[in-house]
């Protein structure tokens, strides 16, 4: 069908931009900021969270590809996680580093050893290198012994190089300073599904077990079928906010991990609770089948703002709940989410992907093209996910 191979098209564009844009031939790895013009920031800082998705993306590329270019991006990204990102003295990774690669800001992001995890264990399933693998587990025994919270479950979101308390836990300045939010144990759910495939111990397999059950019994809202955002340390709500790109990337990243564990009773009850998450999420679909980025229920009004990631999960979770159902409004919704996409997001110009558009469907000039948070893996990952699904579905 025509639409599946406009994705895979557009799949080889993202990542030809990554590989002519995003190398650093002077000081290794990959730059740390492009604008939204593609014009380079010189001498931007590196972060461990951008690596380690280009890490994933090229490793997981190159699953599909099978092109030399990705395979040895995957291992660029991976020699410079190894070598400037790991802290060697009190394990974990940095969050971020200079231009030259020296340590910047040195604290324990718990989000971040999320996805160092997530590459370092794609990178493993494409090379067969232990290290990888053994550096993916040496971090998650590192989160397991300093961020687990052994009282009330779940994981403190972040510390001090040494793994002491730090009072500025915040991922970014938009977010409540709190001690667990959805984000960080959505994207621990991730890295550990992907850790399971090529490690099972039964500690993992508890964790696993415990993060999707602390989302069906503590984050997600039993009266909206909502996330709730941030919480202390008694998960009590301190945020009243849907972030509907978070609904669906859930809906579909928590049937994963039940499906990957396969526990059948597991894998039933989150079924429930994906569909119910997606259809939440439906509420913020607006009539050219864009999602948009939030509803802010204490202030009474919508961001309207469509961002980049929050299309690319969208196509995945309507795929995914149109998988589970059979139900073909959440197919007609996928394809609702790709022309929106084509016709606004793609970045035809400058390559790659807008950060998105405002409300007034307008290009958002003050974001990064390439940078901290902009990435290649949310929209390289919908995309790979979409043609291996239906390649799944016609075998």
């Amino acid at each position: 069908m025509e639409i599946y191979s406009e994705i895979e098209n557009e799949l080889n564009r993202i990542l030809s931009y990554w590989v002519h844009y995003s190398v650093d031939h002077v000081h290794g790895g990959f730059y740390g900021r492009r604008n939204h013009e593609n014009e380079l920031v010189p001498e931007s800082p590196k972060g461990s969270v951008l690596n380690c998705r280009i890490l994933w993306t090229f490793a997981a590329a190159y699953k599909f590809s099978r092109q030399q270019v990705h395979l040895d991006l995957a291992k660029r990204a991976y020699e410079y996680t190894k070598h400037y990102f790991i802290d060697n003295k009190y394990g974990g990774v940095y969050w971020t580093v200079d231009h030259k690669g020296q340590p910047l800001e040195t604290k324990k992001q718990t989000y971040a050893l999320s996805f160092a995890i997530y590459g370092l264990t794609e990178y493993y399933s494409i090379s067969g290198d232990s290290d990888a693998l053994h550096l993916a587990i040496e971090i998650f025994l590192s989160i397991e012994g300093h961020c687990r919270d052994n009282k009330k479950q779940g994981y403190f979101e972040a510390f001090q190089r040494d793994w002491s308390p730090l009072d500025d836990m915040r991922l970014s300045e938009k977010d409540l300073n709190e001690a667990k939010t959805m984000n960080t144990h959505l994207h621990l759910l991730e890295a550990y599904t992907n850790l399971f495939r090529y490690w099972k111990p039964d500690t993992l397999r508890e964790r696993l077990e415990d993060l999707i059950h602390i989302f069906n019994d503590q984050i997600i809202d039993p009266d909206t079928h909502h996330l709730t955002l941030f919480m202390d340390e008694n998960w009590h709500s301190r945020y009243n906010i849907f972030s509907f790109g978070h609904d669906i990337e859930a809906s579909w990243l928590l049937y994963e991990a039940a499906t990957t564990l396969g526990n059948k009773s597991i894998t039933d009850k989150v079924r429930k609770s994906a569909i119910q998450l997606l259809d939440s999420a439906r509420n913020g679909v607006l009539y050219d089948g864009s999602l948009i980025y939030e509803r802010n229920l204490d202030e009474g009004h919508d961001i309207e703002e469509k961002h980049w990631w929050v299309q690319a999960e969208a196509m995945v979770g309507f795929y995914n709940g149109f998988q589970i159902t059979g139900n073909a409004t959440y197919y007609k919704d996928f394809e609702r989410s790709w022309h929106f996409i084509k016709t606004n997001i793609l970045d035809l110009k400058n390559g790659e992907w807008l950060w998105g558009i405002d409300e007034n469907n307008k290009p958002m000039p003050n974001e990064d093209k390439l940078g901290i948070w902009k990435c290649p893996y949310h929209n390289t990952r919908a995309c790979l996910e979409i043609l291996h699904r239906k390649k799944e579905n016609e075998s």
